[in-house]
């Protein structure tokens, strides 16, 4: 402690010998001190404005770390430790009395206070009930708060799924670990749904590698192998067949996990794992704080508009989390392209943002995307489209979705987006559908990419149409498909039978005559007999209908409930 001192007192020195002002410096430096005698300090030489000394500035810093204390410090240092900005710790830090701190803690908890009229703030009661759980259940040597399970729940809550293994003991590895069998640690995988910023289905795991309750969070999933070095135990399965050595999966990089079929995909996932350990731990940070003033403070454009449609569509996933894919449509000629090289590239930022009637924040989003031509076939290409695709876990209720996007390349080309969006409730005892998307590419993908990518919902690729405008229909060519797809939701099952037993009516119709041009219908039975929730996947070759607007509109009867849904979509043939 004492060289660390020395060394301190060093460092100022030599920084105060190394900014020894000039005589023209102190010449005025004496002038400002004078002047300031005289009470007559100009403002360019205000000492509550002018830049502090070296000296200053350590003497300043030294009173507050002694000012700092008792409430103040421990609210700083215990209560917020966890949900506090960087910035906002810097601007707490540099306030100078105790008015200011209490007035900064009161606009801290407002600016959280998912209610900003009521004089109860929940954001503040639940941080304060979460502080005192941790203490009460994750003390081990230290205050539950301070440790890493405490940590989490402070900053996200209690999570939607623990696995705990208290008294660790035999584990029989799944194949992406290297399989075979181990004996383990105490260790608990805590997973989220979701937690924004960081992304859906989130797992954490904690491994008390010292058998006292201390469980730390870990990169390395093979942490809780009680048998690593432990010769000749433990092995996994490609070990025990010879394909492999320990030593291979205790010096392999990140995780010392053991090879087999899946292990290039698991490297490949590394960095992936070492991103959303980082996410963890820090405060978001937004990416393009320009496009964030657009939404929260509703700034006013200077510059032409950037035009862009927005299509929402919704999913049931859970009963209580509802899919919703946000898909955004700019077109080629909206875009400013620099060429070079014989290249054409232009750049589109993206920010969005979801956040209740309360106008607190549930999710935000950020992204850019890229559109490059040859610089000879972009005149050709002026009116493509180019969509990027966002999908939300929201639970249901009212939202307000608003999205900010910025032409890299022309700075003052801004386009703004703001609409209520009400996300649907699915009872259990209801039938119910999800949206009835209309596309122009469908087909099923492979199991690996199942659930993930733009454009997957569930095992299947539906890039949707998007309309020009709200009250124009989506536009397809006749030499193209018109592929639709929906899912349909508690279908009876026979008590007797156990199967559903719907009758699915699908029709084209023509909007201007108001004719049937294609009725034709299925049983649910056809789509999987012994489901509640089927999945509708058709493809309609539209060669055959005329210029014109259509509907396509799908009829469920079920049978088994006495329920009778319908959906529909508009659309125009050119």
């Amino acid at each position: 402690m004492q060289t660390g001192r020395i060394s301190l007192i060093l460092a100022i020195a030599i920084s105060t010998i190394a900014y020894i002002p000039s005589a023209h410096a102190r010449r005025w430096q004496q002038q400002g001190s004078q002047a300031s005698d005289n009470q007559s300090t100009p403002d360019n030489q205000n000492p509550l404005t002018r830049k502090l000394s070296d000296k200053e500035r350590f003497k300043q810093q030294k009173e507050l770390r002694q000012e700092l204390k008792g409430t103040y410090k421990k609210w700083l240092d215990e209560d917020v430790r966890w949900i506090i900005t960087d910035q906002e710790r810097k601007a707490f830090l540099s306030l100078s009395n105790d008015e200011e701190r209490d007035a900064f803690i009161e606009q801290f908890w407002q600016r959280r206070n998912p209610d900003p009229d009521s004089p109860d703030n929940t954001y503040r009661d639940e941080i304060y009930r979460r502080i005192a759980y941790a203490n009460e259940h994750f003390a081990a040597g230290e205050p539950g708060w301070m440790t890493d399970r405490g940590m989490i729940y402070i900053k996200y809550g209690p999570p939607d799924d623990i696995e705990s293994h208290p008294g660790g003991g035999i584990y029989d590895r799944p194949m992406d670990e290297g399989g075979g069998e181990t004996t383990t640690y105490p260790f608990e995988d805590w997973t989220y749904r979701y937690i924004d910023g960081i992304g859906s289905n989130v797992t954490i795991e904690f491994v008390d590698t010292c058998m006292c309750g201390d469980y730390r969070m870990t990169l390395d999933r093979g942490a809780k192998d009680a048998l690593a070095h432990v010769p000749g135990a433990g092995d996994t399965l490609y070990e025990q067949m010879g394909m492999a050595k320990r030593s291979q999966r205790l010096d392999g990089g990140l995780e010392t996990l053991g090879s087999g079929p899946y292990s290039s995909m698991q490297q490949s996932k590394e960095f992936d794992r070492l991103e959303q350990f980082a996410e963890l731990q820090a405060p978001p940070v937004v990416k393009f704080k320009d496009l964030e003033s657009f939404v929260t403070n509703h700034k006013l454009l200077t510059g032409p508009i950037f035009p862009f449609d927005v299509e929402t569509d919704f999913v049931k996933v859970t009963d209580d989390t509802i899919l919703v894919p946000v898909t955004i449509q700019i077109k080629n000629r909206d875009i400013t392209f620099n060429t070079k090289d014989g290249v054409s590239k232009g750049v589109v930022n993206i920010f969005g943002r979801v956040s209740t009637i309360t106008d607190r924040v549930v999710q935000t989003f950020e992204d850019t995307v890229e559109v490059e031509q040859p610089s000879e076939l972009l005149p050709k290409t002026m009116n493509n489209e180019d969509l990027y695709w966002k999908a939300l876990p929201l639970r249901p209720g009212r939202y307000r979705l608003d999205i900010a996007i910025k032409d890299v390349n022309n700075p003052d080309h801004v386009g703004v987006y703001a609409r209520g969006i009400d996300v649907p409730r699915y009872n259990d005892d209801q039938l119910a559908a999800s949206s009835l998307i209309l596309s122009d590419k469908m087909y099923r993908v492979p199991a690996k990419d199942i659930g993930t990518g733009n454009f997957i919902i569930g095992n299947t690729f539906v890039r949707p149409r998007v309309s020009d405008s709200p009250s124009k229909p989506v536009t397809f060519h006749r030499n193209q498909n018109l592929d639709f797809w929906m899912q349909v939701y508690n279908l009876g099952i026979g008590e007797k039978t156990k199967e559903n037993s719907a009758k699915i009516t699908y029709q084209i119709i023509d909007a201007n005559t108001n004719k049937t041009l294609l009725d034709t219908s299925e049983n649910s039975q056809d789509l999987g007999a012994h489901l509640d929730q089927v999945t509708i996947e058709k493809s309609l070759p539209l060669a055959s209908l005329q210029p014109g607007k259509y509907l396509v509109k799908i009829k469920v009867d079920d049978s088994v409930s006495n329920q009778e849904i319908a959906q529909s979509a508009p659309f125009t043939v050119e």
